[in-house]
């Protein structure tokens, strides 16, 4: 009998242990959540809430004054018949293909530069973070000056090279251009320093075993460094496609959208509708395309992310 008893012991004392730790790890994600529960409560006011307001406000005819009369998708109908929309969206588009990969290279390249052993080379990198840290209007304002037309450098060191002078506020493609770099220049650092992080992760034995192979400095790059930074550049890919669809305050202060809504984005396209124009129903479905244009390329990054992971 006392044998059986050991065995049946024995047979229970992993089902018993199993439930001990179901039962701390359900103590845990309770003690979890309720740690969280403000942090989520005040994420859930401020994100979730206005989410549900703009979905349910691009359904009506709103003025911002009285009550929204609901038209079902009439907003979403109007929309795909706007030219003004579609010129929005191309000029998004356009500014973020050209921003986003500049962006990306460049912070790698300064990244590559600066991770090396260089005098002054903490120096370097807080100059080259400047730009990240100051605001974005007063980015705006350093850039219109820069770019004027009448006395801005741009122009003056065209003439000192022999160039013609560029019509920086009056030429569409010169604005679109004038808007993408001063966005490439105020982006380079944060890149850089994301990077810096990742290529500070790779461990220095894998550099060593690729320099005993007699792999040569490109052969590094292409086959160990750019595949281990492939989480860090799917993150920077990431945030950058997002702020590059929410870019505003710089188009604002540069250009207004002008010229002939050369640099009209959606963002400036949907402020002008709600508050401008007093379209806040209208607006309000810009916005909700918008959120959606973006759910969609982050899931296609991440999808490709994911794939490139498993491969």
């Amino acid at each position: 009998m006392a044998l059986l008893g050991s065995a049946a012991a024995l047979q229970d004392s992993p089902s018993s242990a199993r439930r001990v730790r179901r039962t701390r790890r359900r103590g845990e994600a309770v003690a979890g959540l309720a740690l969280a529960a403000p942090a989520l409560l005040v994420f859930a006011v401020f994100m979730f809430v206005p989410l549900g307001m703009t979905a349910y406000y691009s359904l009506t005819r709103y003025t911002g004054f009285g009550q929204p009369r609901f038209q079902g998708l009439e907003n979403f109908v109007q929309i795909g018949s706007d030219p003004l929309f579609w010129r929005a969206l191309t000029n998004t588009a356009v500014f973020t293909v050209v921003s986003v990969p500049l962006s990306v290279l460049g912070g790698l390249g300064l990244a590559l530069l600066l991770n090396r052993h260089l005098p002054g080379r903490g120096l370097l990198r807080a100059l080259f973070y400047v730009p990240v840290v100051i605001s974005a209007v007063s980015a705006g304002i350093i850039a219109r000056w820069i770019f004027n037309e009448n006395f801005g450098v741009a122009n003056r060191l065209l003439s000192l090279l022999g160039l013609p002078e560029v019509g920086w506020q009056t030429d569409g493609p010169a604005a679109l251009a004038s808007v993408i770099a001063v966005q490439v220049w105020t982006s380079l650092g944060f890149a850089m320093v994301v990077y810096l992080a990742g290529l500070q992760g790779i461990s220095g034995e894998v550099y060593e075993a690729a320099e005993l192979d007699g792999a040569g400095r490109w052969r590094v790059l292409r086959s160990i460094t750019w595949p281990l930074l492939g989480p860090t550049t799917f993150f920077i890919l990431v945030y950058m496609v997002i702020t590059s669809f929410q870019v505003f305050d710089i188009v604002v202060i540069m250009t207004g959208g002008g010229p002939q809504n050369a640099t009209t984005f959606l963002v400036n396209y949907a402020y002008d509708s709600g508050f401008e124009q007093r379209r806040q129903g209208y607006a309000a479905a810009l916005g909700v395309v918008l959120f959606a244009i973006v759910m969609v390329l982050t899931l296609l990054q991440w999808r490709a992310g994911r794939r490139r992971d498993l491969a």
